[in-house]
């Protein structure tokens, strides 16, 4: 699972990144910063059922704090967008072949309005966010058209001569895009394009049918940064009013509290709606105004929102759902004596094979049934698995 950061140039994709994964991309005030994309891990947040069972667990590959469950999951951090980069205008050849990887979209947008079309800073609250979220999802969608429409006329005749269905050329066409052929039969469905010969396909057809693939194949929550500057509130209203999905976001603000954290002067837990100086803590005059600005802007919006944006991405875009596996239904133990050792993400639907197979591929050959931990019911391949499910998974063969 791949979440991709991305945006017109300067709007603080960077600063997002380094808020979300607490690694250090260069940020600044210039265009083109990101030069290359960045991959870091972030961490999706969510009640750990440590604390329904009454145990201590002990993750190996997530973190559980104070009754938290953070599970990880991939974040690329892709050079900014530009007009005309469907045409290879600044790095849009870059951007364009790196966001072809993402499972889902955040498109952050500058919501204070302080820089133009290119990411030149500008007065704040002059620049148009409006008009940046139009143009990215335009970009992207000129993009795959470009990819569509190469040599179609030749590829759609060849098709219609060898008897091959509409779908499976489209399906091979886009492979490598990560679009699933069911993006491309709901997109075929709802632009009604299912029973038109693509030798007719206007180009108007192309577009819409992209528009469509692009919405279906990555989702796109849309992140209102830079909300720390007094020009925004106008901005967000407006940005709410397009019918997107919004989260208001302050990255400088997460990436201070981290910071805070992590000297020990601060107790805060990413996502949570409220922080607390530490006993003792020995903060100069600064840190307290910068710590006292971030609590005005977390009273405002609840939170700093990057947490927020994250949890969104994986549990409404994607409807990823969280799942424990042990190797002991009654200690909840792997082999290692690991209590709750794993939580995994996987989509609404999977199934126990599904699981399975995600924990190694040898135990689907051999695999028996799964066992239900907190009613210890037998469960079959077919099971569909459960947000908070716990799970044993019995299989003849044992890993390799």
């Amino acid at each position: 699972m791949l979440i991709g950061i991305v945006g017109k140039a300067n709007v603080g994709k960077s600063t997002f990144f380094n808020s979300a994964t607490e690694l250090t991309a260069q940020a600044a005030n210039y265009p083109f910063t990101t030069i290359n994309s960045n991959f870091g891990v972030a961490y999706v947040r969510q009640n750990c059922v440590c604390t329904e069972f009454g145990v201590q667990d002990s993750p190996v590959h997530s973190m559980c704090i104070e009754g938290n469950r953070f599970i990880p999951i991939n974040l690329i951090d892709i050079p900014g967008l530009v007009p005309g980069a469907h045409l290879g205008k600044g790095l849009g050849n870059k951007f364009l072949d790196d966001a072809r990887q993402a499972d889902a979209l955040i498109h952050i947008v500058d919501a204070s309005g302080s820089t133009d079309s290119d990411g030149k800073l500008i007065s704040p609250g002059t620049g148009d966010p409006i008009s940046d979220v139009r143009f990215v999802e335009e970009e992207f969608d000129r993009w795959l058209a470009s990819v569509v429409k190469r040599d179609w006329n030749k590829v759609s005749r060849e098709a219609e001569n060898q008897a091959q269905k509409l779908e499976q050329m489209l399906v091979k066409r886009l492979s490598g895009l990560a679009i699933r052929p069911g993006h491309i039969a709901n997109a075929l469905d709802e632009t009604g394009l299912y029973n038109k010969k693509a030798v007719l396909w206007t180009q108007d057809d192309i577009f819409n049918f992209c528009k469509i693939i692009r919405l279906k194949s990555k989702p796109i929550v849309l992140a209102a940064n830079k909300a720390d500057l007094p020009t925004v509130d106008k901005n967000i209203i407006a940005i709410k009013q397009t019918g997107r999905d919004v989260i208001v976001c302050a990255s400088e603000a997460e990436n201070l509290l981290r910071r805070a954290a992590k000297k020990g002067a601060i107790h805060y837990l990413p996502g949570d709606n409220s922080f607390n100086i530490k006993r003792g803590a020995e903060l100069n005059d600064k840190q307290k105004k910068a710590l006292s600005m971030v609590s005005n802007i977390i009273s405002k919006y609840g939170s700093t929102g990057v947490q927020g944006v994250i949890n969104y991405v994986c549990f409404k875009l994607l409807n990823l759902i969280v799942v424990y596996t042990v190797e002991d239904e009654f200690k909840l133990l792997d082999k290692k004596g690991n209590i709750l050792p794993d939580a995994r993400l996987l989509p609404l639907g999977a199934t126990a094979k599904d699981l399975a197979y995600m924990i190694h591929a040898d135990l689907v050959k051999g695999f028996l049934y799964a066992i239900d931990v907190r009613t210890k019911q037998r469960l079959s391949a077919e099971y569909k698995l459960k947000n908070n499910d716990v799970i044993k998974i019995v299989s003849a063969t044992s890993r390799g």
